[in-house]
């Protein structure tokens, strides 16, 4: 993917849907050239083509997901790496903004990290963070490893803070994510009773997945950007969860 694709991808995934004419403005290419583009992306599975436009695509890809909303993503994670101790060992999820925590932590502060995400340790390969990559089922879009082995895995390592991802949260059903086995490793991680903490930016707020991401009652903090609707607010301090907002 080039700068241009990448810069087309982005636009795609703030806006949700955009015409071929404003990307070819905004690119400052022909709308013939962002066509070609634009099928070289759908081809990928980044995006979806439809009358004259591009439509977002909630893809498992990170790489993909690290360009929607990129610089709020950085903050929540630069934020959430300020929490972190030198000398501890955490654990992180998947998903991009974990992926941009890890990164900011291995580079700045001396710590053991546990993931079950191959994206994470690819990106960690020439930082002197000690990575330890949790085994099980590989999944080839997200990366990350899920199922029974993984869950054994969770079971035998010890860590002081976990930092999760979600794909939804709503009064009726508390936090819940899309997929079912990545689902089930959040659950193992939030049955070990550590510290567990919550990294998402405000747009998850609202929307209902399929699995739910329980006890609710282990997860002690939401680390997510000042757009929180201040009924969530209210909701998650009533829950017992500590809610921190930052600034986009």
């Amino acid at each position: 993917m080039n700068s241009r694709q990448q810069i087309i991808l982005q636009l795609v995934n703030d806006r949700r849907r955009i015409s071929v004419s404003e990307l070819a403005r905004a690119s400052g290419v022909s709308e013939v050239t962002i066509r070609q583009d634009l099928n070289l992306l759908e081809k990928r599975s980044y995006l979806k083509r439809v009358h004259g436009s591009a439509v977002a695509l909630e893809s498992d890809d990170v790489d993909a997901r690290m360009m929607s909303n990129f610089l709020l993503k950085q903050k929540l994670a630069q934020y959430a790496a300020s929490l972190v101790n030198d000398g501890e060992t955490i654990f992180i999820e998947s998903g991009s903004t974990n992926a941009l925590l890890a990164r900011y932590l291995a580079e700045r502060k001396r710590i053991t990290l546990i993931t079950v995400s191959h994206y994470i340790s690819h990106l960690l390969k020439e930082t002197d963070c000690e990575v330890i990559v949790l085994g099980g089922m590989y999944q080839k879009k997200s990366e990350t490893m899920v199922g029974p082995l993984t869950r054994m895995c969770i079971q035998q390592v010890h860590f002081s803070k976990a930092f999760i991802g979600v794909d939804g949260y709503h009064a009726e059903t508390g936090f819940t994510g899309r997929d079912m086995m990545r689902a089930d490793v959040v659950n193992a991680v939030l049955a070990k009773g550590v510290e567990n903490i919550v990294l998402t930016d405000s747009s998850k707020f609202g929307q209902i997945q399929p699995n739910p991401l329980d006890p609710l009652s282990q997860i002690g903090r939401v680390i997510t950007d000042s757009r929180l609707n201040l009924d969530y607010q209210h909701l998650l301090k009533r829950q017992s969860i500590q809610v921190d907002l930052v600034n986009e």
